[in-house]
């Protein structure tokens, strides 16, 4: 490409120049293109088409250009020729000068811009009195909306229902507005010198579109090198309520110049309830409002709750349609049983996935609750300290999201069952009345039988996943290995199922067991019984009713589950990590990546030379000095000091650490996920503002006052 635009602007002089140095050197005017191969989706830029070429010259105007008439010139000049021209740049540089002075004291912009090798000046109009006065005063209101957004201000202040009548109170962004006035703003106090105390200074509907010019510019800082590195990857987190109304959080993955793997938050998409529209203006959203080409995504993933699975599925099927090198994997950043869990259709594992982090955040909230339940532990497991301390350890983490939260849940039910009796019953004035209210509520959801039996079964049929999940969050050798143990999995799921009579048998007895434990009554549910209307079959046992209802729809779905998201494209690529010299030097240096790496060809700056340089990759390793250290993880070897002579290699490791299920080895590049997870705990459901969000989120990207407010006054003149 960068050669056919050499070629059609007749500059030979560029002929030798390789493309990164034209794409880092050079600039090429927008006018040389026909319109119809520019993109302009949005106000603050302008994108070429992948195939778009300059066809638009005019290749005689430096017939009228003295300048470019005298630059071309090969016969030697006489000495009147020369005089000449010495006066004319003398007189030029006199002109340009006293141009430049002028343009100082009135304040005006330069923009100079290469167009076929000749340079040209464009001067703006100078700005009136009013303007300027009117730029600085909204500079002003953008400095308050990003200082809000980086220190997590709401807009609102005091609520109207909290204040007397005929009381007036400046909201949070009217406050600071004052207090700058009062700071000596003199562009603000002239502003506003003659209005109404109780006149708003800046209307909420003019505050919505100044933070909408602010998010959109502080996502283009990252949306612009993600368009850099070209590839990417489209992360969502669990549905949020933003201020009412459900959001999808969605992160971006991409290798910056640097050769760091980061993933940022980059905005948050309104919720839709029917998954096909849903999956329209996610596409849309991502392609048209933030101008990323899909075509260069290689990987999806979606963190979602109970009950939203089925949704995002579909979202990712339809983007895999279009684009099939989008591969849908898991997240790095959440465990496969829980994933799958959440994704099971059985409405008793929703409810009991949520009465779980109930009960969780109850106790994470009171230290006090804590120190009951250890020493409800340390009296159940008084002859197997071992087990008490380390049940005591997990219940201070996040243990719901463990690969073994069922099993965790199993050994610890009877000690939170006690724990919050205890605390329910108690008629002394130790525990409020929430904490009483909550426990007597989550000590029956933890007793009901239904629930039980939930539980043991999900922990005896996501133990067959256990060890398989565990290692896709391990270290890279964990993972090249964990895809060739995908069919064992299968395998003995597929077993469990052609067996499900024996083993539901033993599941079912495990859970009365538990329940007898608890006192708890064995009995169907009575959300069933009611249903039934009279016409209940006494041959229905709990039993059988379980096994129908749970245990069966929850293995198919499993196993359907794993194959959808493990896909055969899914597999050829984490085959490919044996490119990592510790997962070649398992494998005694004998790998044949080639044969997985087909899918990425058209990826590759040279695929032609692959088996080459595959070849040379893997000498360079086994034939290293004796205190070499093999790299282990894709992130070591993308900042190798030679992986510049494996361009193949290395095009090939970038695109590997972008599939989302492979986790972002340097901390501090992944904090998007947890800087979003931190706004939304730190900020009340009605105070969260989408706009907001971002530049809390991204407080540390920078941004431009300047081209904010010029966007401001041509979209709102």
């Amino acid at each position: 490409r960068c050669q056919r635009w050499v070629e059609n602007c007749r500059r030979a002089d560029l002929e030798d120049k390789t493309p990164d140095q034209l794409n880092k050197h050079y600039r090429l005017c927008a006018k040389h293109f026909e319109t119809s191969m520019i993109c302009r989706s949005s106000p603050y830029r302008t994108v070429l088409r992948d195939n778009a070429v300059p066809t638009i010259f005019d290749l005689t105007s430096h017939l009228n250009n003295p300048h470019s008439r005298h630059r071309k010139r090969i016969k030697e000049l006489s000495e009147d020729e020369i005089r000449t021209l010495k006066q004319q740049k003398i007189d030029e540089d006199f002109e340009r000068k006293q141009a430049t002075q002028e343009l100082n004291e009135n304040n005006e912009q330069n923009t100079v811009s290469e167009e076929g090798g000749e340079e040209q000046e464009e001067k703006a109009p100078p700005l009136t009195l009013e303007e300027r006065e009117n730029k600085d005063y909204l500079k002003s209101l953008f400095e308050i909306l990003i200082l809000m957004g980086k220190q997590n201000i709401p807009l609102d202040g005091h609520n109207v229902d909290e204040l007397p009548e005929g009381i007036f109170t400046s909201d949070n962004f009217q406050a600071l507005l004052e207090y700058r006035i009062n700071g000596g703003d003199e562009v603000l106090r002239k502003r506003f010198e003659m209005t109404a105390v109780n006149l708003e200074y800046c209307s909420k509907t003019q505050q919505k579109q100044m933070l909408e010019i602010c998010e959109n510019c502080v996502r283009e800082e990252t949306l612009r090198e993600v368009r850099d590195s070209h590839f990417f990857s489209i992360v969502t987190d669990e549905v949020v309520d933003i201020a009412g109304e459900e959001h999808l959080p969605v992160l971006v993955r991409f290798v910056d110049d640097s050769h760091n793997l980061r993933e940022e938050f980059i905005g948050f998409l309104p919720y839709e309830a029917d998954p096909e529209v849903l999956a329209v203006k996610f596409h849309a959203t991502i392609t048209e409002k933030w101008g990323l080409n899909m075509e260069y995504c290689r990987g999806q993933a979606y963190i979602v709750s109970s009950g939203f699975a089925s949704k995002m599925k579909v979202v990712a099927t339809r983007l895999l349609e279009k684009y099939p090198q989008a591969v849908y994997t898991l997240c790095s950043s959440c465990a496969l049983n829980v994933w799958l869990a959440k994704s099971v259709p059985v409405v008793g594992v929703s409810i009991a996935l949520g009465t779980i982090e109930e009960v969780c955040c109850l106790f994470n909230q009171s230290p006090q609750l804590l120190v009951e339940l250890d020493n409800t532990i340390s009296a159940l497991f008084q002859d197997n300290d071992e087990k008490g301390n380390e049940l005591k350890k997990i219940c201070r983490s996040h243990w719901t999201g463990r690969h073994d939260a069922f099993e965790v849940l199993v050994d610890l039910l009877q000690a939170l069952v006690l724990c919050l009796d205890a605390v329910s019953s108690d008629l002394s004035v130790r525990w409020n009345n929430f904490i009483v209210g909550r426990a007597f509520v989550l000590s029956s959801a933890l007793t009901d039988f239904d629930f039980i039996v939930t539980i043991v079964i999900m922990k005896n049929v996501l133990s067959f996943t256990r060890a398989f999940g565990k290692n896709l969050q391990g270290q890279t050798s964990d993972v090249f290995f964990a895809a060739g143990s995908l069919t064992a999995v299968l395998h003995s799921l597929n077993e469990v199922m052609e067996n499900i009579e024996v083993y539901h048998e033993f599941w079912f007895e495990e859970a009365t067991n538990l329940a007898t434990k608890l006192d708890v009554q064995i009995k169907l549910p009575g959300k069933f019984r009611r249903a039934q209307q009279g016409n209940f079959d006494p041959d229905m046992t709990s039993e059988n009713y379980y096994k129908e209802i749970l245990s069966v729809p929850t293995i198919e779905h499993i196993i359907q589950e794993l194959k959808d998201i493990f896909s055969e494209q899914h597999l050829k690529a984490l085959k490919c990590l044996s490119l990592v010299p510790s997962v070649m030097g398992q494998l005694k240096f004998n790998t044949s990546e080639e044969h997985h790496a087909d899918m990425f060809k058209n990826d590759l700056p040279n695929p032609d030379t692959l088996s080459a340089e595959l070849h040379c990759w893997r000498i360079k390793w086994k034939h290293r000095g004796k205190d070499i250290e093999l790299p282990a993880t894709i992130y070591e070897a993308l900042h190798l000091p030679d992986i510049k002579f494996f361009p193949n290699v290395y095009a090939l490791l970038k695109v590997l650490c972008l599939l989302p299920v492979m986790k972002v080895e340097n901390e501090k590049y992944g904090i998007g996920r947890k800087r979003l997870k931190a706004y939304l705990k730190n900020t009340l459901t009605g105070q969260r503002s989408s706009n907001l969000a971002l530049l809390n989120i991204n407080f540390d990207i920078k941004h431009d006052l300047d081209l904010m407010v010029d966007t401001y006054i041509k979209l709102y003149p």
